[in-house]
């Protein structure tokens, strides 16, 4: 929520207000063209990888696993993104505008895909996961954009600790789900940890390099905003498929027994997307000097 929040501060309504206008004084007229992709991918690629990739491998053997990477799938919007974006010298005005767009669809977008990709195989009430999510993205965005509009000067002081505080308090929260199932890997159930794994190198994978392909090749967009494409479709908010994990299933009695391995993938997810996207955000520019070399 504190992330969200902090967000939301470096939002205001006109933000959303010049993309719907096609105004072009804030980003090239490729990178407004691009947006409706971009979100597309991010809500397309990433849940139906996820679910196929969880139907495949976790769901035969462990339905809340699968419902954890089906979650991670479902949940874009990272705010990591955007510093990878720079890394990898794509189009950072973009990338900020993918992330806010996707956050706020998130809201309604997330529990929706959830709730029909996991079917019948967990018992979840669609309600809760809406309420869940609104109470942790919708609300804390919305907030910290009242603040940035009524009181700048506070949220211009909050966003200069932000991202770091960001960083810490999701170290803290993936770190403490890894370290409740660390017994995975030492007992009978270090296949399945493996299974988790690689599902989820798996769906981070496929998202960055069909997020790139499809804005590259189908679209036929700029090297720089297929980048930023591929990043932002590449890079989930796992801190928030980890606490809707917990607030879903927790809310549930019958499914407290499920909700560690539920919330493994999304704390798995986070160090996997940010050394993947780091990974090849050096190799993007590594290519660009090489190539600056040569010509």
């Amino acid at each position: 929520m504190c992330r969200m929040m902090a967000m939301g501060m470096t939002l205001k309504a006109q933000d959303f207000t010049r993309i719907l206008k096609n105004d072009k004084s804030n980003s090239d007229e490729t990178s407004i063209a691009a947006i409706p992709i971009g979100v597309s991918c991010q809500y397309l690629v990433m849940p139906l990888t996820a679910f196929l990739i969880g139907s495949a491998i976790l769901l035969p053997h462990n339905p809340a696993a699968f419902f954890g990477l089906v979650l991670v799938g479902c949940s874009p919007g990272g705010t990591a993104s955007n510093l990878v974006a720079l890394i990898a010298e794509a189009d950072v005005a973009l990338s900020v505008i993918l992330t806010s767009v996707s956050t706020i669809l998130a809201s309604l977008l997330t529990p929706l895909l959830v709730k029909t990709l996991v079917g019948s195989a967990v018992s979840i009430s669609g309600l809760a996961l809406c309420k869940a999510t609104t109470q942790v993205v919708l609300l804390p965005v919305v907030l910290g954009m009242i603040v940035n509009e009524k009181i700048p000067k506070l949220a211009n002081f909050v966003s200069r600790y932000a991202s770091f505080a960001g960083v810490i308090l999701v170290s803290l929260l993936c770190g403490g789900v890894v370290a409740q199932n660390a017994a995975m890997s030492l007992g009978n159930s270090s296949k399945m940890l493996w299974q988790i794994i690689a599902s989820v190198l798996g769906l981070h994978t496929i998202g960055f390099g069909v997020g790139y392909l499809a804005s590259k090749k189908a679209f036929g967009l700029p090297e720089r905003v297929a980048r930023t494409i591929s990043i932002e479709t590449g890079m989930q908010n796992s801190a928030l498929a980890v606490v809707l994990a917990r607030s879903v299933l927790g809310a549930d009695p019958a499914n407290a027994s499920m909700v560690g391995l539920a919330c493994l993938p999304g704390a798995l997810s986070a160090t996997a997307h940010s050394c993947l996207g780091s990974a090849l955000a050096v190799f993007w520019r590594w290519s660009d000097r090489r190539r600056a070399r040569k010509d």
